[in-house]
C-alpha cells in the first residue's frame, strides 16, 4: 500500500489541506503547478517549506497536492506552506526535519493563532477601535 500523509494548515481565515504521496515530483496548488502559481511572492513563501525539506526528502519522488480556500492571497500562501511542512514531517517521520522547521520558523509547524479584531457596532466600516474625532476648542 502506498504511503500517504494528509495534513492541514491555517492562517487567519485561510485553510489549506496538503496531501503528500510517493510519485514523480509534481507539486500542485489548487490544481495549478507550483511553477506557474501567482503572485510570485506567494509562490516564494510556499517554496520556503520545500527548500528546507530538500535536505531530508527527495522531492523528485513525492507528489504534493494542496487545496486552499478562504482568506487572502498571503494568508493562503502561509496556510499552504504550513500544511506542506506538517505533511512532509508526517510523511518522513523525521525528527531532524521537524527540528529544522521549528528552528527556521516555528509557525510552519505550530501555526499562528492571531486573528483580526472584530469590528464593533456602529463603527463597523472604519475599524474596531475607531471613535468620532472630538475638538476641545
Amino acid at each position: 500500500m502506498a504511503k500517504i500523509a494528509h495534513r492541514s494548515g491555517k492562517r487567519k481565515t485561510a485553510v489549506a489541506r496538503a496531501t503528500v504521496k510517493e510519485g514523480k515530483g509534481r507539486i500542485r496548488v489548487n490544481s495549478v503547478p507550483l511553477g506557474t502559481y501567482q503572485p510570485e511572492l506567494a509562490r516564494l513563501k510556499i517554496q520556503e517549506a520545500l527548500m528546507l525539506a530538500s535536505d531530508y526528502v527527495d522531492l523528485k519522488k513525492v507528489d504534493i497536492s494542496v487545496n486552499s480556500h478562504g482568506g487572502g492571497v498571503f494568508g493562503q500562501a502561509e496556510a499552504i506552506s504550513s500544511s506542506i511542512a506538517r505533511s512532509l514531517v508526517e510523511f518522513t517521520g523525521s525528527d531532524d526535519l521537524l527540528h529544522t522547521y521549528t528552528e527556521h520558523d516555528r509557525t510552519l509547524i505550530a501555526g499562528d493563532h492571531r486573528q483580526t479584531e472584530p469590528h464593533k457596532p456602529s463603527q463597523s466600516r472604519k475599524g474596531p477601535r475607531h471613535k468620532r474625532q472630538k475638538s476641545y476648542r
